[in-house]
């Protein structure tokens, strides 16, 4: 009876899976026309790719930046976050040398407020919208997620974000910012440009997920936990941390998709419930 009870269960997600179809566009424009015509490579580089369900309504929404230490990298759509019935919105960003490494936190912010403007022409919701990424792309996400400056110029509340879930992102000042100043690697920094200095009770749900504290970049982990000490003590109610042991900083990537699922799957069900 077991037996076919889990193939009825599966039959019926293949099928679930087989009705709902997925789009790309690629090579979006986030930055309006007079901005990408001033800069040859403002216009080579800040695109995005969008994925989404087709015919469906009502979906949330990842934006999801790659990491590479603001110096390298490019724009992604994760396999693992294909076919889980949200949209994902991969967004490729200027890189330092070529620019200044605070540029590319304008970047994302144009990204995010871009898909904040037009999720809605594709069926999703604005209040449905997830920030996430590794490593540099989960320092620019909190970046934008906390400082509500780099938003408000689009007239849009950081706080509308449904979540910002971090892949092992630098929590103090980026090294590549520090590496601009002339700071080495090894000496912290924590100024207008870290995710720590902006650490607020009223910030939207933040996941931060490392890898093992021995075999992750520098001292990701502990960070990491600091960040999530000190929004509690800010009073922030929804901060939570998961540390995955035996995972380095790379590899820990595969491991935290079930854990960015589940979150957006968490909270999208709670959003909806307060309507």
């Amino acid at each position: 009876m077991k037996k076919i009870i889990f193939l009825l269960l599966l039959t019926t997600s293949f099928s679930v899976s087989a009705q709902q179809q997925y789009t790309i566009e690629k090579a979006i424009h986030y930055y309006p026309d007079t901005v990408n015509k001033s800069d040859k490579y403002t216009d080579s580089q800040c695109s995005l790719d969008i994925y989404y369900p087709r015919n469906s309504k009502n979906f949330a929404t990842i934006i999801w930046f790659h990491g590479g230490g603001l110096t390298g990298g490019t724009k992604e759509i994760p396999q693992a976050l294909l076919e889980k019935g949200f949209a994902v919105v991969g967004v490729e960003y200027r890189l330092s040398p070529k620019v200044k490494a605070a540029l590319c936190i304008e970047d994302a912010a144009a990204a995010i407020a871009w898909t904040f403007q037009h999720i809605e022409n594709y069926g999703g919701r604005t209040d449905l919208i997830f920030l996430s990424g590794h490593s540099a792309g989960a320092y620019l996400t909190m970046m934008v997620g906390l400082n509500k400056k780099y938003l408000a110029k689009y007239e849009i509340d950081a706080n509308r974000i449904a979540g910002n879930i971090s892949f092992s992102g630098q929590t103090i000042t980026h090294f590549t910012i520090r590496k601009e100043m002339g700071i080495k690697e090894t000496q912290p920094l924590i100024d207008e440009y870290a995710p720590l200095y902006f650490v607020r009770s009223d910030a939207p749900p933040l996941v931060l997920i490392t890898g093992d504290p021995e075999m992750e970049l520098l001292g990701r982990y502990e960070e990491n936990a600091y960040m999530w000490r000190m929004m509690k003590l800010a009073g922030h109610k929804r901060t939570t941390i998961f540390k995955l042991e035996g995972f380095d900083h790379g590899s820990m990537v595969e491991p935290a998709f079930p854990l960015l699922i589940k979150e957006v799957n968490v909270i999208k069900k709670e959003i909806l419930e307060r309507k």
